[in-house]
């Protein structure tokens, strides 16, 4: 049985328990939510909840603003790597489908 927390996208975390997890102000987490640069799910009450993986998220524009990042620069980054991670998969599905029609019973090497 797979339970709520073995997931890291399940939307457990409130607002206090992240900013007390990695030390920030709460106000801070409101900041980069209304920036759009991580925006947790909201609960029932409308309060935000954050998985895991938006923590991870949180953490990494951490570091970037310690290099000195702006959060508009942070978020076009975040975007970025999220349509690289798109095309790689679409590049990974296209090479699978290209080597399954090349391996055909009538291939010549």
């Amino acid at each position: 049985m797979k339970l709520p927390m073995d997931d890291e996208h399940a939307a457990l975390f409130t607002v206090g328990q992240v900013a007390d997890m990695l030390d920030v102000q709460q106000a801070f987490l409101r900041r980069i939510d209304q920036h759009q640069v991580v925006s947790p799910r909201r609960s029932a009450g409308g309060q935000r909840r954050y998985s895991r993986h938006e923590i991870g998220r949180v953490q990494q524009v951490l570091t970037m603003m310690d290099e000195g990042m702006t959060l508009p620069a942070i978020r076009r980054i975040i975007e970025l790597q999220h349509e690289l991670a798109q095309v790689t998969r679409e590049r990974d599905e296209l090479a699978r489908r290209l080597d399954a029609l090349g391996s055909g019973p009538g291939d010549r090497a």
